[in-house]
């Protein structure tokens, strides 16, 4: 039964983070001096006290030192956390969710003794996927319909040395949590295997190094790696699983809607701070609230908000329970990419509508809005945009399958 009742735990969780942002995030993200400089430093500190209250474990399985969230409750705090701060919000979700795929999926035992104590008892341990690469479009362009691939080949090679070490050269770009992260899982390719794999890198290995990138970046931080001759362990190779589970991580459609989460979070921030100004503001004798062009737009918000929570949610409990998939609950659709699609472009609608309400006031720099607005925008763009989301779901529409998309539903 599909079901959005959510549970005590739930509520309490979600009311906790809520407190938080409301106590400690928006007080320092929102000065009026930072954002009059367009400061988008990572607030370090913060993401150490949320890191504290278990946010950076939180999907990681109880018995492991996590708080073994479903994916549901993962979005609800994601929601949160954004409310207050993308970038806050980007990076824990990020290694979250990260921490559940390795911790709980994808190491040995051997592996999982080596690395989890690290990750539990440092609250800066954070971590890091790192696939992308320069000159590579996994973009369906002309593709649309064809059996052709869009993507590229992995250029980063790992060959074993004589001692049985991994030796690893490349370079990864847009690598999510890069310049935070203390363990990279790097896809490579390996000579004789026909597929990929991944290692994992810790963040001092020898030969590796990491270059923040400046912003435009989208939400957290991001960074590009090199590696020259980078020498790891032989049993840091996971198994042939992992490169498939990972690379989806941001393919439209695949994995829990957790940056839609993020970017809802954002046009909620908007339409609070539209709300209580619509309160505040009197023009005509009456607050601005009580006119009607005021209240209708503050309603279309609240709507759109309302939709696009659903449809996350839908999709977050589809993740949680995939046999309401199997036996016909839910449609056979790929959910996750119809919440992107319609919550990043109702969160643009939403912050410019919000904007709108404060006036003149809206576009000023040491006023919050104009950073909502950017941060909508940043999620309406981000990975390969709304318009690869589309295609890729006219072709399941269309009952066009292609053979990653036929493998990652077995």
């Amino acid at each position: 039964m599909y079901n959005l009742h959510l549970s005590p735990e739930q509520l309490e969780i979600r009311d906790t983070v809520r407190d938080f942002v409301t106590r400690e995030i928006r007080p320092v993200a929102l000065k009026a001096e930072r954002l009059d400089v367009a400061d988008r430093s990572l607030l370090s500190d913060l993401i150490d006290q949320a890191s504290q209250m278990g946010l950076r474990a939180l999907a990681l399985s109880e018995d492991r030192g996590g708080a073994g969230a479903d994916h549901l409750t993962c979005c609800i705090v994601t929601e949160e956390l954004a409310a207050g701060d993308a970038d806050i919000a980007a990076v824990l979700a990020t290694t979250s969710w990260l921490g559940h795929l390795l911790f709980d999926r994808l190491m040995s035992d051997a592996q999982r003794e080596r690395f989890l104590p690290k990750f539990v008892s440092n609250d800066r341990f954070h971590l890091a996927f790192a696939g992308h690469e320069a000159d590579t479009d996994t973009r369906l362009g002309v593709n649309y319909h064809r059996p052709a691939s869009a993507g590229a080949a992995v250029k980063t090679a790992a060959a074993k040395a004589a001692n049985g070490e991994w030796v690893i050269n490349g370079a990864k770009d847009y690598v999510a949590n890069a310049p935070v992260a203390a363990l990279f899982a790097v896809l490579v390719k390996i000579p004789v295997q026909a597929s990929p794999k991944v290692l994992l890198v810790p963040a001092d290995a020898p030969g590796m190094s990491v270059h923040a990138i400046d912003k435009p970046w989208p939400h957290g931080c991001g960074g590009e790696v090199t590696f020259k001759d980078c020498r790891v362990p032989a049993d840091n190779l996971l198994g042939d699983d992992a490169a498939a589970l990972l690379a989806g991580i941001d393919a439209p459609g695949a994995g829990v809607p957790l940056f839609q989460a993020l970017s809802l979070g954002i046009g909620r921030a908007a339409y609070e701070a539209a709300l209580d100004y619509a309160h505040l503001r009197v023009q005509g004798g009456r607050p601005l609230i009580e006119h009607q062009a005021i209240g209708t737009k503050l309603a279309e918000i609240a709507i759109g908000l309302e939709v696009a929570r659903s449809s996350i949610w839908q999709a977050a409990w589809a993740s949680d329970h995939p046999a309401a998939i199997a036996d016909r609950s839910l449609p056979d659709l790929p959910l996750q990419a119809i919440a992107q699609i319609f919550t990043s472009e109702m969160m643009v609608r939403a912050t410019k509508d919000a904007a709108e309400i404060f006036g003149a006031m809206g576009v000023m720099r040491d006023m919050p809005l104009q950073k909502y607005i950017h941060d909508a925008r940043v999620c309406l763009h981000s990975g390969d945009g709304n318009s690869e989301a589309k295609l890729r779901l006219a072709e399941i529409i269309a009952g066009y399958r292609r053979r990653a998309q036929a493998l990652a539903a077995e």
